[in-house]
């Protein structure tokens, strides 16, 4: 059982609210590992002009990323929960740094393609750790609030890279620089992240009635689960594993074809960068509102009253509905019907996928939280590489219509296996 340790003397005053700091650091986190990742997408245009690839061409990168990210999920879970999330963050933010700004030295497919998978490699533990960070610092009347924030960083991400990353391509001329000054942003954040986190039961700024509040809470739900076999082959036997994997699955492909074509789709409707630059954001801010909706609305509903995880299922199934709001897409080729369209299904997507990323602490204990959230990350990472793959082909052959009629379903999939397969009566591992 956890002990509350309380410092006899601290030096420095305590910070008030001290979670919240904490959470900001990793809403900061993944604002910056978003702005990395989409430092390559905002510059697809240009660097397919300049290399004359074609969308299959272009999805092979794409690839690269993915499969590092995915694989990566897996093992960095295990590794956060391993390490911790201090020691476990500092050094995948280095790694993921260095690699964003090799980019840099890039020269054609191949080496695009290995530098992105480093990149992969890296940013694949920010998920798994933030969540288990939310685990050990937020009770759970907290957490979705919690996850909504530090999530919320890759729609904020997102909607800051095109600015920036076109305003520095446009600035020096050329896309290099965009790599080299993306990647110093890690750097930066580390410096914060190695003075203000610790764990809650030994952090010196952090104060007696907070650690306090912060503790009780982890030992009463520590005591709700069996804490027997904990691994990845105890934990895989278990239902709502599966059902968290298949939230993520069938949900996070539809966000990264966004992230990762919405450019090149706006260009296929007779929109160029420069005008698309007008509205490219709206997704964006939306499924940031859509993480603090979805949130909140399950925080609200259990200071109600409700059950936990019926909570957290009431805001899966309207994402799941919502999502299926890119099917109107397909008929119009104005620029802000087509970004309120897509507006409308981030938003249901932020909400069904902040309840995706709670759930593993709502249902496991902290050694096991970080290791739940990164087989789950797996599976999306490996739904994406298939979908990733699809979309270059069919983009090419076809058109993009038959892929946002299939993005609009697929996740309505992910809502009904999530209802069948998380029971609230038993919480398990």
């Amino acid at each position: 059982m956890a002990t509350i340790a309380k410092s006899t003397s601290i030096s420095r005053e305590p910070i008030s609210n001290l979670r919240w700091w904490i959470g900001g650091l990793l809403f900061a986190s993944t604002v910056i590992n978003y702005i990395d990742r989409q430092t390559l997408s905002v510059l697809g245009p240009y660097l397919k002009n300049d290399y004359h690839w074609n969308n299959q061409q272009f999805a092979m990168i794409v690839i690269a990323f993915r499969v590092a990210y995915s694989i990566g999920q897996t093992v960095a879970g295990r590794f956060i929960d391993r390490v911790g999330t201090r020691k476990g963050l500092t050094i995948t933010v280095i790694w993921y740094s260095i690699a964003a700004m090799l980019t840099s030295f890039a020269g054609g497919l191949r080496s695009f393609a290995f530098f992105r998978f480093l990149l992969g490699a890296g940013e694949s533990a920010n998920w798994p750790a933030a969540t288990k960070a939310v685990s050990e610092w937020f009770p759970k009347k907290e957490r979705g609030w919690a996850v909504a924030l530090f999530d919320s960083g890759s729609s904020i991400g997102g909607a800051i890279a095109p600015l920036l990353v076109v305003g520095l391509y446009k600035y020096f001329g050329g896309w290099r620089p965009a790599f080299v000054i993306t990647g110093t942003l890690g750097f930066v954040w580390l410096g914060a992240w190695r003075v203000l986190y610790h764990p809650p039961e030994s952090h010196p700024r952090l104060s007696d009635a907070e650690r306090e509040m912060i503790v009780r809470d982890r030992i009463e739900l520590d005591e709700t689960h069996d804490t027997q076999g904990s691994g990845w082959a105890n934990l895989i036997k278990l239902r709502q594993t599966w059902a968290i994997i298949a939230a993520r699955t069938m949900t996070d492909p539809v966000w990264f074809f966004i992230t990762d074509w919405f450019a090149i789709y706006l260009v296929t409707k007779g929109i160029n960068p420069e005008q698309g630059l007008l509205a490219f954001w709206i997704p964006f801010v939306a499924a940031d509102l859509g993480n603090f909706f979805g949130g909140g609305v399950s925080s609200w509903l259990i200071k109600r009253g409700w059950p936990v995880i019926k909570a957290r299922k009431a805001v899966v199934v309207f994402g799941g509905i919502g999502m299926t709001l890119l099917i109107p897409t397909v008929f119009t080729s104005s620029l802000f019907v087509l970004a309120g369209l897509f507006a409308v299904s981030t938003f249901a997507y932020a909400s069904f996928s902040t309840m995706a990323l709670v759930l593993p602490s709502d249902l496991y204990q902290s050694g096991s939280v970080a290791t739940v959230s990164g087989m789950s990350g797996t599976g999306a990472g490996l739904g994406t590489i298939i979908s990733t793959y699809l979309i270059g082909y069919v983009s090419d052959h076809y058109s993009f219509e038959p892929i946002l009629i299939t993005a609009s379903l697929i996740p309505f999939i992910g809502m009904i296996l999530v209802l069948l397969l998380i029971r609230p009566s038993r919480v398990v591992a």
